[in-house]
């Protein structure tokens, strides 16, 4: 979700703003919960270098400072964003500190991850004081995988679940804010291009260098998941609209356009039977006001085939995907994009 929105006092600009615990129950982190990116760099120094390189850090001091956030603050009557949940929950990381949250950076691991007080040190613990991940047995790392995510951590292998957190936010699902706001209606996000060009950190699925980019399969994969991601949140957008406004007309147009793409994509090559659902469900469904249960059903049954795909295949088998995946150049934040 992408709330451009104002601090307007010195102190929610430059750093610490405390939230109310009903402000802090809107968060999509628990802030009992959040460790912090230090945390996680204790170990994952490289990612944690590419991370500083990239949007989702710099938002922290960046974003409060624009004039279109300074616009929509002051059209919702926003007096400190940092201590505004329904902005927090998106742009920044909340952190329990010395009996209040405190927030302390921007989009950090645990934004993607999972909030890790449950499941960091499980995560790490290779089987004892003096295991390491290459002495680990593949019993040992099975099972600490599994209790990993038994705790909440999101792994990158379940792709479903680690991409619809880009998805909850940069759709914006808030009517007010854009009705009222005047917030952009999502961003125009595409999961290849916008995480190729920065967020590119994860060792699994690209031959183990820092910040590579994603292999072919792992893109070919990322691409279908997104586009029925893309989808899904769409009907939802509609289905939880209340009027006739700007936001329900964008998410109406939104859901046009993720139909249209799953249709290229079927009309590509791609036969699996997951996207000749998808085709049917974007095809049948009633993209218009008061159809919430109709329409919120449509969206989970998208989901059911976009989880479907990630558990079930590896990209290898989507190559007629190929000539529809962004190319460097178009990738957001990229080295490559002029």
């Amino acid at each position: 979700m992408i709330r451009s929105t104002l601090a307007i006092t010195i102190l929610a600009i430059c750093g610490w703003a405390g939230l109310s615990t009903a402000q802090a129950q809107e968060l999509r982190l628990d802030p009992e919960k959040v460790m912090g990116p230090t945390a996680c760099g204790d170990c994952h120094e490289a990612s944690i270098a590419a991370w500083r390189d990239t949007h989702h850090f710099s938002t922290f001091k960046q974003m409060p400072r624009t004039d279109e956030a300074r616009d929509i603050a002051d059209k919702l009557d926003i007096k400190r964003i940092k201590a505004e949940g329904e902005c927090v929950s998106c742009h920044f990381t909340s952190k329990m500190e010395d009996g209040e949250v405190d927030t302390i950076a921007g989009i950090t691991c645990e934004s993607c991850h999972g909030a890790g007080k449950d499941w960091i040190e499980i995560h790490s613990d290779f089987g004892g004081k003096d295991a390491t991940a290459e002495t680990e047995s593949e019993a040992h790392r099975k099972e600490r995988w599994a209790k990993s995510e038994a705790a909440g951590m999101i792994r990158p292998g379940d792709l479903y679940k680690l991409a619809e957190n880009c998805y909850q936010c940069h759709t914006v699902p808030k009517e007010n804010l854009v009705n009222t706001g005047g917030h952009p209606a999502g961003s125009n996000f595409e999961l290849v291009a916008w995480s190729q060009g920065e967020v590119r950190h994860n060792v699994w699925y690209n031959d183990g260098a820092a910040n590579a980019e994603a292999s072919q399969n792992r893109q070919r994969l990322m691409f279908l998941v997104g586009q029925a991601l893309d989808l899904e949140y769409a009907l939802r957008g509609v289905a939880k609209a209340t009027q006739k406004a700007q936001y329900a007309v964008e998410m109406a147009k939104r859901a046009k356009r993720s139909a249209l793409r799953i249709k290229a994509i079927s009309d590509a090559g791609v036969s699996i039977p997951e996207v000749g659902a998808l085709l049917k469900i974007a095809g049948s469904a009633k993209v218009s006001l008061n159809n919430e249960a109709a329409l919120t059903a449509a969206a989970d049954q998208v989901a059911t085939q976009a989880k479907a795909i990630a558990s079930k295949y590896d990209g290898s088998e989507l190559a007629a995907l190929d000539g529809l995946l962004p190319k460097p150049d178009a990738y957001k934040g990229s080295v490559h994009t002029p």
